[in-house]
Formats: C-alpha cells, structure tokens, sequence
C-alpha cells in the first residue's frame, strides 16, 4: 500500500525527465561499446558490409598482433607503456604538489604584485598550445632536457588550469578554520597537508582526470623533445602506429587494439574520481 501512494506520488514530468536523461545516457555510451567490441573483433568482421556494431566472434589476436609487431622493433612495447605510466605518475604528482601550494598562496595570502599574478594566470589561459610550442622546445633544448623524462614533465609543471580552479575552491575554506589550527600550533606545512589539501580533494581529483588525459594522449613532447626512441610514449608509438597503418587493410585489427589501450586508463580515471568532479562542478567542498 505504501508503495502504491509513492507511485502515486510521482509526476509525469519527473518521468519523462529520468526516461530522457537514461535515453541521452545510453547514447552517450555507445562509442565507449563501439570502441571495446571493435577491438576484440576478428579482421573478417573489420570490414563486413554493411557494419556490424557488436563483435559476432570475439577474438584476442588483435592484442596478439599488437604486441607480436611491437616486439619485432628495436623498442619493445613494454618500454612505450612503462615511459607512459612513469612520465603520467611523476607528472599527475608533480602537478597536483605545485599547483596546490600556488592556488594556496594566492587565495589566502597578501604580498606585493599578487593581482598581476592572478592576471598572468587568467592570460595564460588564452593561449593555444601551438603558440608555445617553439618557446618550449627552446627551453628544453636550453636546459639539455632533450631524451629525459624531465624533458617529458617540465612542460605540465605549469598549470594554469589547474592553478585557476584551485584558487576557486580553495578561496571557498574558511578563514577561521585556518586561524583554529595555527592557534593550535600547527605550521604553514602542516596547515597545507591537514587542511587545505583534504578539503581541496574534489578540486584535485578533477585536475587528476584533466592532467592525466593529457599526459597520457601526449604525442607532441615524443615528437618535439625525444630523438631517442626508447624515452617515447605509448601515445606516440600508437600514433605511429596507427598513422602507418592507416591505409593497410592487414594492420587495421592491431589500431583498433592499440586504439582501446591507449582509451582505457582515461575511462578507467575518470570512473574512479567521477563523484568528486561534480562536487566540484556545483562547489560542494566545504559546506
């Protein structure tokens, strides 16, 4: 009977309202199910007329293929994935670390020229990253980075993006619960790592999703500043890759497989930090 009176209770609206965003849902995910079918499915299924959406007879050979071609090179494959998952870890650290101790500064401390440091923020936010390229590869190649993984990192240490959404969530802590705790004793340090990074963690975790996707898709630092084959990144072996074998009928299987590696560790960071990226979004850090 209580079940019956909360049917009842339940508009058309609302309805109509859950039935259209679960239709909009299901669309939005299909690429995702276009791109893992396609790359389990077998090179007869690749190009059958008209195109089949779900794989018919999965196959692991793609993968088979992939790694088989990868290990016939110089370089292995194993070398592109640990150089993506070394220069991604140190990156998505380094990032979080500079950006934070920044956005703190900026939003809870005076000192001289700190509107002119807010402005060259909101400049640097203007900028395509094809209008720094040269200015990088100067910098670099001026601090004999080139075939380094410092060389790979440099260019994400400064972070406006990240700087200008911290300073946002950051400004929103309350100033007493900082003056609480300096009462208590604690340093500038201690304030930092017990204060403000666990409230900013909704506002950390959307920058880990944000560095780490382009971190991980980066192909320009492998192009640019990595002569040596073995500092690339899995992104550029299967850019490579896949711009080889673009009008290849036999190597279409080993892209769509590569193409699935390189897409899954995005889907992968941004499924466990999702929660926290729409706290974020509607600023619900600090009530």
């Amino acid at each position: 009977m209580a079940l019956f009176k909360r049917i009842r209770k339940i508009k058309a609206f609302d309805v109509f309202l859950v039935a259209g965003l679960t239709a909009l849902a299901l669309f939005m995910l299909l690429p995702i199910v276009f791109i893992v079918n396609h790359a389990f499915k077998p090179q007869n299924e690749l190009f059958l007329f008209p195109p089949t959406f779900f794989v018919k007879h999965p196959t692991l050979r793609s993968f088979e293929l992939l790694f088989l071609h990868a290990g016939s090179d110089v370089v292995p494959f194993t070398r592109y994935l640990f150089n993506s998952v070394f220069v991604a870890g140190i990156t998505l650290a380094l990032v979080i670390l500079f950006s934070a101790m920044a956005a703190y500064v900026l939003a809870k401390k005076s000192f001289p020229f700190k509107s002119l440091a807010m402005s060259l923020i909101m400049i640097s936010l203007m900028f395509a990253p094809e209008t720094v390229q040269i200015p990088r590869y100067l910098i670099i190649s001026g601090l004999h980075a080139n075939n380094t993984y410092f060389g790979h990192v440099l260019p994400y240490l400064a972070s406006p993006v990240a700087v200008f959404l911290l300073i946002g969530f950051i400004a929103q802590i309350p100033n007493e619960l900082i003056e609480a705790i300096k009462l208590d004793g604690a340093s500038e340090g201690r304030i930092f790592t017990r204060l403000i990074l666990p409230l900013s963690a909704p506002a950390l975790a959307t920058i880990s999703i944000f560095t780490f996707q382009g971190v991980w898709t980066d192909v320009e630092t492998s192009s640019l500043f990595m002569q040596d084959e073995t500092m690339r990144t899995l992104a550029f072996y299967v850019n490579s890759l896949v711009s080889g074998l673009q009008n290849s009928v036999a190597g279409q299987n080993m892209a769509a497989a590569a193409g699935l590696l390189v897409f899954l560790p995005n889907l992968i960071m941004f499924l466990l930090f999702q929660r926290m990226v729409m706290a974020t979004m509607v600023h619900s850090g600090v009530k």
